[in-house]
């Protein structure tokens, strides 16, 4: 019998102390909710910083909404050696620190300068969230709950976007309809309204290092390090003494097997880990890719567009989240009992269906109800695949001893493409229009149906070192059989 399966078929769930587990996972997962706030709170203030700073070309339009996305890069690639090198938890304490100072001083900048200054920084906040939160998740949960536990990430990110636009309606939601952008600028919400919406995140953040604090370093960058006493007491706390013995001998046997010199970048593009890198990279721009940031980020234009005022829009903006809130809930219960393979091909299947109906819609001249609908049942799909899975597989199919480096690399590539798609949208809706915008979206997620269904290996059940073991030596990456 393969070692490796016996090694995942010994671990019963029974065994572990959920009440630590899902309590360290959550103090974690709190980057999630910031990280989802921070990024989608720019959507609800966005009539109010255009009207009070004055941005009258699509170009400064998409600078303001995209400029978090270079931060997002730069705290990405930063992250992945910084994670490496002192740790999860540090580069977690540090992400807190930078949610809570960027929100305040991003609310408060009375030059557009400043406000782009602060938003990047912001967004360096973000990408290390968005890199270490997962990843530590993924290192402290056993086999069997790995897939819902880092959804749990994905739950959090989506509960943090559902808050902001609720700050956000709240806030702005008597602005009259059909208001014009001078009366907005002179409003209280034009003011200081939305200064308040990017504010808010400061006591989250707080709440966040308070908690970071106390939970425990992952357990696999503690053997890394070279600290294997501590690292056990850790895993004997989440499974029990034969627990913790058989874990710290499988990571100290699969990180024995990498030793040699540090970790060098071509490693990475050697034959064996180079397909891997591939697939993580390729899923973190498909995400983007897929178009549904832009219903969160452009939502105000879409629904403006098909014939929604300011209030309702924002009201509108609450309804898809708490779709995203409910469907991702679902998806915490799916992802490990019917694999990442199998949603993430739904979810490519259904989004491209859904933008493709989308593109027509919007070429009939189609407004009010069905453009809602049509964009709740998009972001349905994608709050049960592409969002959470992708972050499961992100943070998964890496070897240990580079995961914190191949997991920066997909994360950075993800907001790269995120960048790209954000700035480019309202450039594209310009040049061809909203339906031509989504069809292109719609040809991107069919690409990644094929590629999924072709390169994506299932990783349901396994152990990470199981995973590292199965991926850089099986000539064939994709498989669809279940693993038990």
């Amino acid at each position: 019998m393969d070692t490796h399966s016996s090694v995942a078929q010994a671990e019963i769930p029974g065994q572990y102390s959920a009440s630590y587990v899902w309590t360290i996972s959550s103090v974690a997962a709190l980057g999630g909710l910031l990280f989802g706030y921070d990024w989608v709170v720019i959507g609800g203030a966005r009539p109010f910083y255009e009207s009070y700073f004055q941005l009258n070309s699509p170009q400064l339009v998409g600078w303001a909404n995209s400029c978090a996305l270079i931060g997002c890069f730069l705290g990405s690639i930063i992250s992945g050696g910084a994670s490496d090198r002192f740790g999860r938890k540090n580069l977690l304490l540090l992400s807190a620190v930078l949610f809570a100072l960027s929100s305040v001083l991003t609310g408060w900048a009375y030059s557009f300068a400043a406000f782009i200054v602060w938003r990047m920084i912001g967004g360096v906040a973000i990408g290390i969230a968005s890199n270490v939160s997962p990843t530590y998740i993924a290192e402290v949960s056993p086999a069997p709950w790995r897939g819902r536990l880092v959804t749990l990430n994905q739950l959090t990110i989506v509960v943090g976007i559902l808050a902001a636009q609720i700050v956000n309606w709240l806030i702005a939601e008597k602005v009259p309809e059909g208001a014009t952008s001078a009366l907005i600028r002179l409003s209280w919400n034009g003011q200081y309204g939305w200064r308040w919406m990017f504010t808010a995140v400061a006591f989250p953040s707080i709440v966040f290092f308070l908690g970071a604090i106390f939970i425990p370093e992952s357990p696999r960058w503690l053997v890394k390090a070279g600290n294997a006493d501590e690292s056990r007491r850790t895993l004997a706390r989440i499974g029990g003494e034969e627990y913790a013995n058989r874990a710290s001998k499988e990571i100290q046997t699969a990180l024995g097997a990498e030793q040699g010199s540090g970790i060098v970048l071509h490693e990475l593009f050697s034959p064996a880990l180079r397909k891997v890198l591939v697939i993580g990279v390729t899923l973190a721009v498909l995400q983007q890719w897929s178009g549904i940031n832009i219903i969160f980020n452009y939502a105000e234009e879409i629904y403006h567009s098909a014939g929604y005022g300011v209030s309702s829009t924002l009201f509108n903006i609450v309804i898809t989240g708490t779709i995203n809130l409910v469907f991702t809930m679902l998806a915490l219960g799916l992802v490990d009992r019917f694999g990442r393979r199998a949603l993430m091909l739904f979810g490519c299947a259904g989004i491209a269906l859904s933008h493709t109906v989308l593109g027509f819609t919007y070429k009939a001249g189609t407004k009010g109800l069905p453009i809602l609908l049509i964009t709740l049942f998009t972001i349905a799909c994608y709050a049960l695949s592409l969002a959470p899975v992708t972050w499961v597989l992100i943070s998964e199919i890496f070897p240990n001893r580079i995961r914190g480096l191949a997991v920066s690399i997909s994360v950075s590539a993800l907001w790269i493409a995120s960048f790209l798609l954000t700035f480019s949208f309202p450039i594209l809706n310009r040049t061809l229009g909203s339906a031509g915008t989504f069809w292109i979206y719609a040809a991107i997620c069919l690409a990644g149906f094929f590629f999924v269904l072709s390169r994506v290996p299932e990783t349901k059940g396994k152990t990470l070192e199981e995973i590292e073991h199965d991926l850089t030596s099986a000539p064939g990456l994709a498989s669809s059989a279940p693993t038990a």
